[in-house]
């Protein structure tokens, strides 16, 4: 059996503005806590594993 949503828990309009006011305060001074990508992620250019393997130098193995 589900419990009955409890509206009370929901944000009013007012708080969740002050709660996007409060968050774009904190990215004003801190910057975005996460990018969205990061330069480590491999990028949708094509390029797999196939091609470091074919690249691998001797002494890695393989």
């Amino acid at each position: 059996m589900t419990d009955p949503v409890d509206d009370a828990d929901a944000p009013t309009p007012a708080a969740a503005a002050e709660e996007a006011a409060r968050r774009r305060r904190l990215a004003e001074v801190f910057g975005d806590v996460l990018p969205e990508g990061s330069s480590d992620e491999p990028h949708p250019s094509g390029r797999d594993d196939r091609w470091y393997e074919e690249n691998r130098p001797p002494h890695h193995g393989g």
